[in-house]
């Protein structure tokens, strides 16, 4: 990777250490799909990071063909990449690394993030300062500065996830009871501990990670976060947002891509999540009732899209 410009800098940035040979305080694993410069921006500002860190970092390449993996070979040469053949989803891509990583913490990263000089130290400060800590997410924000508000979450349980479908959510994000999936009453400038925290940027205690499993692979694309964090909470472990931290996320580069797809995936996520984690925990009527809803509100949205489609090419 380059190094930094002076021997002052040297001293006070991240030590990179080889992938899978050392055990580093944080191993890094970025997922890039087709977003080469947006790749090449978050992987400048990892270089650019404060010590005093030693960190090993991996790239995998779920088959793009932008050039990404050349990318990473020329500039990042002390980056690990690994190619996939065929993109297998973002679980199973994160999960190659995970089984090689031998940090003490790991960050999930996505490459459409920019991240600030002192957040990898002060991620792996958070964790270290609390041993009942699983994983912690930093704050957010957009490109125009606004909140991405999937950085802290409750738990889609049937009635949050109703209330998120019929609009309650957006329409009152002052509610308590209504707006409760993305937390949108709190301030967002306070820490708090929440149920879920976005895989885009997220910590993880190392141990946390040996004792619940690795990422579920049958999760494509969305909801593997949740998942994690569902089995982080039901394994004793708490799971923090904190905004001392504040991260770019142009969000949705890669998923814009084939939007159709991702949209597929999300719903797809949501009825998996719910099948797994509340299915034994309902009646048949609300298990009915979940599986159409969520059925309805996908068909309606991937109407949506398609209609914007060719609208687009007249």
């Amino acid at each position: 990777m380059t190094p930094p410009a002076s021997a002052s800098a040297a001293a006070n940035a991240v030590r990179i250490v080889p992938f899978g040979t050392e055990s580093p305080d944080l191993s890094v694993v970025v997922v890039t799909y087709n977003v080469r410069d947006l790749l090449e921006a978050c992987l400048a500002s990892f270089c650019a990071s404060a010590g005093p860190l030693t960190v090993e970092v991996c790239v995998v390449d779920n088959a793009s063909i932008d050039g990404s993996a050349d990318l990473v070979r020329a500039r990042f040469p002390q980056a690990a990449l690994i190619g996939c053949a065929t993109n297998r989803g973002y679980a199973y891509a994160n999960n190659l690394a995970l089984r090689q990583a031998r940090g003490r913490h790991v960050l999930l990263l996505n490459p459409d993030t920019v991240l600030p000089p002192k957040a990898l130290r002060t991620l792996v400060g958070i964790l270290d300062g609390d041993p009942t800590l699983g994983a912690v997410g930093p704050k957010l924000v957009r490109p125009d500065g606004s909140l991405d508000l999937a950085c802290r979450r409750s738990f889609p349980t049937p009635e949050i996830a109703l209330y998120r479908m019929l609009g309650l959510s957006h329409r009152c994000p002052r509610s308590r009871r209504f707006a409760r999936y993305n937390l949108t009453y709190r301030d967002p400038d306070q820490p708090a501990e929440v149920d879920a925290v976005v895989g885009a940027c997220m910590a993880i205690r190392g141990a946390a990670l040996r004792q619940v499993g690795l990422l579920d692979e049958r999760f494509f694309m969305y909801g593997e976060d949740l998942d994690l964090a569902y089995r982080l909470k039901q394994a004793g472990w708490r799971v923090r947002y904190d905004p001392s931290v504040v991260v770019l996320h142009m969000k949705g580069a890669s998923s814009r891509q084939a939007s159709l797809r991702a949209r597929r995936a999300f719903f797809a996520a949501m009825l998996r999540f719910h099948r797994k984690h509340y299915w034994h925990q309902h009646s048949s009527l609300v298990n009915v009732l979940v599986v159409t809803g969520v059925a309805l509100w996908g068909a309606l949205s991937l109407a949506r899209i398609a209609a914007t489609r060719v609208l687009r090419r007249r």
